[in-house]
């Protein structure tokens, strides 16, 4: 199933990139969400329809949870669900940078079996089914085999190196580099362009279900800032933010980070 489930993907993610890039960054209608959400455009919204109508006459026995769907109860019921962000970035492709993405994923009783990052502009196509490996474009990738936490290139915003993130009141050493899009910043680990990736604030679900099996499919660990493994579709969609690298990395950041977390944006 994951392998049926990934080809259902891989078409859904290509035609909505060929959705999106018909309307125009900037020129996209645009709104505000309310009580400070983030924007929402046109494109995203008609990604969305797209994916909701196509993927779920496909599979009517899954359930659905994705930003621009209201979310409700009865995913919860369900074995399989789809966990989709439209645009990923809706930021960048208001803006018309081309770091935008489709986050695509399916996840069976909490665990993500298939999984798409597509970034259209930038003609990459990740991908992922459940024991069957990560692959960029077709071809195999694996994360990096960086040890040494000092010279390792994080990206992770600046916000993420609070000193209340971490447990000796400053943040490790490492070079901090960061790129749009939280669903790029974990494919690129899983390329291993970069040695790691964190995010310290409450994560939503749908940015980073995709990313969690291409990391882990490419060789790395992906868990939460506390260290446990990412569990999806529940009832709060928000899990306690992500910390993904080769092992050597991920275990040098996530003994030097606070597991308890505190309340700020990271």
């Amino acid at each position: 199933m994951p392998a049926t489930d990934l080809s259902l993907l891989i078409d859904a993610a290509l035609e909505a990139g060929k959705i999106a890039t018909r309307y125009s960054g900037p020129q996209a209608q645009r709104w505000d969400k309310p009580e400070g959400a983030g924007p929402v455009t046109e494109a995203d919204l008609a990604v969305n329809a797209m994916l909701e109508r196509d993927l779920q006459a496909a599979r009517p026995d899954y359930g659905w949870l994705s930003e621009e769907t209201e979310d409700t109860p009865d995913r919860l019921t369900r074995d399989r669900v789809f966990i989709v962000d439209p645009i990923d970035g809706t930021r960048s492709f208001a803006e018309g940078s081309r770091t935008w993405a489709h986050s695509l994923a399916v996840a069976e009783h909490g665990e993500v079996t298939a999984a798409v990052i597509y970034l259209p502009l930038r003609d990459l196509l990740y991908a992922a089914a459940r024991a069957q490996g990560a692959t960029l474009n077709g071809s195999a990738i694996q994360v990096s085999k960086h040890t040494y936490l000092p010279d390792a290139e994080i990206l992770a915003a600046k916000p993420n190196l609070d000193p209340r993130h971490w447990q000796s009141g400053s943040a490790p050493k490492f070079r901090r580099v960061y790129r749009p899009s939280l669903a790029y910043r974990m494919a690129l680990v899983a390329q291993g362009r970069f040695d790691g990736m964190l995010t310290l604030r409450p994560s939503w679900e749908w940015d980073i279900a995709a990313g969690d099996l291409i990391l882990r499919e490419a060789g790395g660990v992906c868990t939460d800032r506390s260290g446990q493994p990412l569990r999806f579709n529940n009832a709060r969609p928000r899990l306690n933010g992500v910390v993904a690298a080769g092992s050597d990395i991920h275990a040098s950041l996530c003994a030097q980070l606070d597991p308890k977390g505190v309340g700020i944006s990271a």
